[in-house]
């Protein structure tokens, strides 16, 4: 991993596979590195929830596990979760549920969360990548 147009060398934070018993500690440990890479309040919030929402997904649709990396380039947080489930439909977007809807807010929440957020699917799984400012 390299910086935006290479000009700086990614500094790596966290990679770590993961499953529905080890999201609280995945959730706690992205705090952390997040807390030292200058988020606080709100943007350190909302980068959480997003983080989580996602890890969440890639757990209940997602084959069960996944794979979380985080780091740090050209002074942004960036952190892609992939997962090797059956993957989206073809056109799929976030989209804002239904006051009555029971699912399917965790990728609208996370979009909402960090704005730069992208998706890449296919049969054998998908990645969502997503990156926020960081001081």
């Amino acid at each position: 991993m390299t910086g935006a147009r290479g000009r700086e060398p990614a500094v790596n934070l966290l990679r770590r596979e993961f499953g529905l018993s080890g999201l609280v500690e995945l959730r706690h440990q992205v705090e952390r590195r997040a807390l030292d890479c200058g988020l606080r309040d709100m943007a350190l919030y909302r980068f959480v929830v997003a983080v989580n929402e996602i890890t969440t997904n890639a757990v209940r649709h997602g084959g069960g596990h996944g794979r979380l990396e985080l780091w740090r380039a050209a002074r942004r947080l960036h952190c892609r979760i992939t997962d090797h489930g059956p993957g989206l439909p073809a056109g799929h977007r976030p989209r804002r549920p239904g006051t009555h809807d029971a699912s399917g807010r965790g990728l609208w929440l996370a979009q909402q969360s960090c704005g730069d957020l992208t998706i890449e699917t296919g049969s054998r799984g998908t990645t969502v990548s997503l990156s926020v400012p960081a001081g």
